[in-house]
């Protein structure tokens, strides 16, 4: 008789636990991943640019702080349409599921949810704010990495090394996180975001100048 008591108490106890979902946590990881990866690219890569034409650091700081906030409020606008969409789709449709559940289907198989249960689903819908605001962090996160290597540096071609130097080293460690959470091979994965990396920040270097040397002889 003790056994059983004990054995309802810790079903209660388990019962009363409450579950966490480590898929949406790697979700939300995962997208913060990409989305400092895509600050720290993209914003590596407009530096580059202005540095193909530009040798002073005051030009390159300034070009890529306008790239971090231009960046960061076209991602969190995005993300914010984005989401609020599918919040808009998903309350639809639980207010159609609270209409169906009182008028029934005539046949009896409708199956009632609980308010609770309906107050539950509506919690677990994503927040557009949220995911507009981590969207935005995350890339100026990302955004932060060529502009710190920059910022206390006066040579040109030291300066350049650095942005390159620390933004590849950002890199691999994306990547590196990325394949983690993705369960893909690590090394390779690597590889795959420097390479693109690079060919973004030397196509981006190679264009600019050759833009700005043609405007020169213009």
């Amino acid at each position: 008789m003790a056994d059983l008591e004990q054995n309802r108490s810790s079903s209660q106890t388990l019962a009363d636990i409450e579950v966490v979902d480590y898929s949406k946590r790697a979700q939300w990881l995962r997208a913060a991943v990409l989305g400092a990866n895509d600050g720290l690219l993209s914003t590596s890569s407009i530096m580059m640019g202005i540095g193909a034409v530009r040798t002073d650091a005051k030009s390159m700081i300034l070009t890529g702080i306008a790239g971090l906030i231009a960046g960061a409020c076209s991602m969190a606008i995005g993300e914010f349409v984005s989401v609020y969409s599918q919040y808009d789709i998903e309350m639809a449709q639980i207010k159609r599921d609270k209409a169906a559940q009182v008028g029934g289907d005539g046949g009896g198989k409708t199956h009632v949810m609980s308010k609770e249960e309906m107050i539950e689903r509506e919690k677990a819908l994503p927040s557009p704010f949220m995911a507009a605001a981590a969207s935005a962090v995350a890339f100026a996160g990302g955004a932060m990495v060529p502009l710190l290597s920059a910022a206390f540096v006066k040579g040109y071609r030291l300066r350049i090394g650095l942005v390159v130097g620390m933004a590849s080293l950002a890199l691999v460690l994306f990547g590196m996180l990325s394949a983690s959470l993705g369960r893909a091979p690590l090394v390779k994965s690597s590889i795959r975001v420097l390479v693109g990396g690079w060919l973004a920040m030397g196509i981006t270097f190679g264009f600019t100048r050759l833009v700005g040397s043609i405007s020169h002889y213009n």
